[in-house]
């Protein structure tokens, strides 16, 4: 004679005899993949992005393979810098027994605070090997003279 006993493994957190799929998802790659997956589905996968500072410069490496220069947009409104791009994609194939038509659109946008010491007339932009470098001079900034108030 057999014994029903409640399944438990500790990876699974749960004490069930079967395990939903859900959770087995959810315990292997965390709590957040459906927002991952969210985000997969609607084309916005968000770059990463390295800001390296030095004396002349600021440096802005956006990781974006697979795009051309074409697809970004860089806008500068008073000490905002937005970074953006959208991509559509068509493919259609068509053979005697079938038409297949694929369609695919992302898109992204990062928006920066730029420090007064910017040259925002001085922004300069390339694209190469899925890596757009933006690159910002820095100016000098005119330190306040300083006046004595005399009280009367």
């Amino acid at each position: 004679m057999a014994t029903l006993a409640k399944w438990y493994d500790p990876m699974f957190k749960e004490n069930t005899l079967f395990p939903t799929f859900s959770s087995m998802v959810d315990n292997f790659f965390g709590k957040n993949f459906d927002s991952i997956i969210d985000t997969m589905s609607k084309g916005t996968m968000i770059p990463a992005v390295n800001v390296i500072e030095n004396n002349e410069n600021y440096i802005l490496e956006v990781a974006a393979p697979g795009l051309k220069k074409e697809d970004f947009k860089i806008d500068v409104a008073g000490n905002l810098l937005t970074i953006s791009s959208e991509k559509e994609t068509e493919k259609e194939k068509s053979t005697k027994k079938y038409t297949r038509k694929e369609y695919s659109f992302s898109a992204f946008s990062r928006t920066f605070y730029l420090p007064d010491d910017v040259d925002a007339d001085s922004i300069h932009a390339s694209y190469e090997n899925g890596e757009l470098t933006i690159k910002i001079k820095r100016k000098e900034l005119k330190s306040a003279k300083k006046k004595e108030v005399k009280i009367s």
